[in-house]
């Protein structure tokens, strides 16, 4: 067995103590750690540290604390019950680590949050809700193309679903007409499309970590709308390129404008736009057709993705 396999070892283990939560191996000592893996105290440091750059009792703190870290923005638990599940036994311990770590004490960083990871050489870090991730190996990397698979597969299981459901209906309900209007907003062409920029928008200031002004939406113009999908449109799609030319779908960032924060992925964030978007623009696409204006049909990207946009009639 190589150094990097023991490593992987210590990775998976200590992944498993973290989704059991605190105490047992989460709170091992350096000597319990080593014997696990059947190594002397000596060995296990040498080794984690030829293959992480950073000493075990190191990466487990700072896993630990990223871990505090996404504690402090998904649930209300006190800063003290937070330091306890991290291994510190004073709020004072914990808050010197948190500081020295993240730059602001946690109660700041708690009210403004940032991104939770810490820099390491080994590039595992904490992956929410309570497990490790290694850095993606090439065969494992989540692709453009294993994503929209990955939707595709979603479509498939969500349709045999709505199916399953659709089975508890009497047959009036089952052929009963349904509205363009499906929820509490009143959708017209202007709000819809208002929302398809200011979708993009949102998301922008999300990974900018700033406010989103929702008042822009109230029954906004259409050069405001050109104005601002000119801005937003590519910045989005220059996140988008940027994190498919990273191959890093699977990377996380907080969302600070959520109450309370939350962590999402870029590929399930963009996930979560096209589903969203397709729904508007179908709605937006009908209703243009409704009034006469029939060139952009359904607004099906079919063509769209297999030939060039100036070979598209």
């Amino acid at each position: 067995m190589t150094a990097t396999d023991s490593f992987h070892d210590f990775v998976d283990q200590l992944a498993d103590a973290l989704a059991d939560g605190v105490g047992g191996a989460v709170d091992a000592t350096g000597e319990e750690w080593a014997a696990r893996l059947h190594f002397s105290r000596f060995h296990f440091d040498r080794m984690i540290s030829s293959v992480a750059g950073e000493p075990p009792a190191a990466f487990r703190r700072r896993i630990l604390l990223e871990r505090a870290a996404y504690r402090m923005i998904t649930t209300s638990a006190p800063l003290i019950d937070i330091a306890v599940e991290a291994g510190y036994g004073s709020h004072e311990a914990f808050t010197r680590a948190f500081t020295r770590a993240y730059g602001v004490a946690p109660a700041a960083w708690r009210r403004q949050p940032s991104q939770i990871r810490i820099a390491a050489p080994s590039g595992v870090h904490f992956h929410p809700p309570g497990s490790l991730r290694l850095p993606a190996r090439p065969s494992r990397k989540v692709t453009a193309v294993q994503l929209m698979t990955a939707m595709v597969e979603h479509h498939v299981w969500l349709t045999g679903e709505m199916i399953r459901v659709a089975a508890r209906l009497s047959d009036e309900q089952l052929d009963q007409r349904i509205g363009v209007d499906v929820d509490e907003d009143e959708q017209t062409i202007r709000s819809l499309l208002s929302r398809l920029v200011g979708q993009m928008g949102m998301w922008n200031a999300a990974m900018a970590s700033r406010e989103y002004d929702w008042s822009v939406e109230d029954h906004e113009s259409l050069a405001s709308m050109r104005a601002r999908l000119a801005e937003e449109g590519p910045t989005y799609l220059g996140h988008v390129h940027d994190v498919v030319d990273r191959e890093a779908l699977d990377e996380t960032f907080v969302d600070a404008l959520c109450e309370p924060a939350e962590v999402f992925t870029y590929g399930g964030m963009i996930a979560h736009v096209l589903t969203f978007a397709a729904h508007r623009r179908t709605l937006v696409a009908l209703a243009l057709a409704k009034h006469g204006h029939e060139e952009l049909g359904w607004g099906d990207p079919m063509r769209w993705v297999a030939e060039p946009p100036s070979l598209v009639e």
